[in-house]
């Protein structure tokens, strides 16, 4: 086994990427710090003791993209999960405990001012106001609870890609000639500096990828889904008014359709080791986003008796 992992050790030096004199400084310093990482994997997968039959640097990719992700990608989202939690269950309640008393306000403000028009006019101005209003309260609230949307969804997403943009480089100059990822296949790439010849793996990732696109609406609770069923409910309506109506979520949905589509064409050239990271990575995000959302499902279901419960209780004490 010593002899093995020595003369794998060997061939590994031998093969490593040379890098050129590059005539400016930054440059260099630049260069010099992929090589780094370059030589560092390198030496974790001749250092792993891993069982002769593993493809030593396949199972290191592997390897790095799960520890990775589980170091630095699931704290974050773990707390962007809690800042949603709050956003939901803290402060919209505040807000729909509002909209009455903020309706009523306004009405009251309408009336003295003696606004006029139609009954219609009169109701549009009147929803406005109060969507005015309840959207700087809301705004307000978000702040106070340290749990603004846009910063929610926005975190999760800026800290994966410095990781998945490094990683991707790294393994994609470790690709070049002379390399030893040329010494190793695995699945059905005949070698990790060489895309799939089968487009197995892209295919497989662009799969992957639309998987955790639609799979948002799995682990949603009975109340979710009902909430779902009046919001389309009411578009519907709005559309059959002749009203333009604007669905944020369903164009997002769209574009990362798109983007899954696209992520099949782009692995389909790239190096083989670059599309088993880019597997391995959403592989993990899918599973951690099941994970998540059955988790999530099953704290919601737990709470959910709970009103109805202290509703039957306060009815037996009447």
């Amino acid at each position: 086994m010593l002899a093995h992992c020595s003369a794998r050790r060997a061939v590994t030096v031998l093969h490593r990427p040379c890098g050129k004199v590059q005539p400016h400084s930054f440059q260099r310093r630049t260069f010099v710090s992929i090589e780094t990482l370059t030589n560092g994997f390198l030496d974790v997968a001749t250092a792993l003791p891993l069982p002769p039959s593993f493809p030593p640097y396949s199972t290191t990719i592997v390897i790095c993209t799960v520890v990775s992700r589980l170091i630095w990608t699931v704290p974050f989202s773990i707390w962007a999960k809690r800042r949603q939690r709050r956003a939901e269950e803290e402060v919209m309640p505040i807000i729909n405990s509002l909209k009455p008393g903020v309706s009523k306000l306004v009405l009251a403000e309408m009336q003295k001012s003696g606004a006029r028009g139609t009954k219609e006019q009169i109701q549009a101005a009147h929803g406005k106001r109060v969507k005015q209003l309840l959207t700087t309260r809301r705004k307000q609230l978000f702040s106070q609870y340290h749990c603004s949307p846009g910063f929610t969804m926005a975190i999760p997403i800026i800290t994966q890609v410095p990781l998945f943009m490094g990683f991707s480089i790294v393994l994609n100059r470790l690709s070049q000639a002379p390399t030893p990822f040329d010494s190793e296949s695995f699945l059905t790439l005949s070698t990790l500096a060489h895309a799939d010849p089968t487009a197995t793996l892209p295919i497989a990732l662009g799969l992957v990828t639309l998987a955790n696109v639609e799979s948002s609406r799995w682990f949603i609770t009975d109340a979710q889904r009902e909430r779902q069923e009046k919001v389309q409910k009411w578009k519907e309506d709005r559309v059959a008014r002749g009203e333009t109506v604007i669905e944020p979520q369903k164009i997002i949905k769209s574009t990362l359709r798109l983007i899954s589509v696209g992520r099949i064409v782009v692995a389909t050239m790239v190096p083989g080791g670059v599309v088993l990271y880019w597997v391995t990575s959403a592989t993990f995000g899918l599973v951690q986003t099941w994970i998540m959302d059955y988790w999530e499902l099953r704290r919601k279901r737990k709470l959910a008796p709970a009103p109805a419960l202290s509703k039957k209780r306060s009815a037996a004490k009447q």
